[in-house]
């Protein structure tokens, strides 16, 4: 990988997170679970990412594919029980 190209990678990163930052910061504490776990899905995207990168040849991409997968993964369940745990306190009883 040449300079530029990391350059631009890690410019890429830091202003994705700072507007994640700023976009979640501005986002009402009554709409920040619904949102939230139902944005948790998006790392779906991020499941396919490290998929991809586990299957590169070299080691450290391999290891961190792996690391991003688990990481992933952990996120979209834990999206989907906070899902379904907040729509359980709507039902009535």
């Amino acid at each position: 990988m040449n300079a530029d190209a990391l350059i631009i990678l890690i410019y890429v990163l830091v202003l994705a997170s700072y507007l994640g930052f700023e976009l979640i910061a501005k986002v009402p504490p009554t709409l920040h679970t619904p949102l939230m776990s139902g944005s948790n899905a998006i790392s779906g995207i991020t499941i396919v990412g490290a998929i991809l990168a586990s299957g590169l040849d070299e080691t450290v991409a391999k290891w961190l594919g792996m690391a991003a997968m688990v990481l992933a993964t952990v996120n979209v369940v834990g999206g989907y029980a906070v899902t379904d745990r907040m729509l359980k306190m709507f039902k009535k009883k």
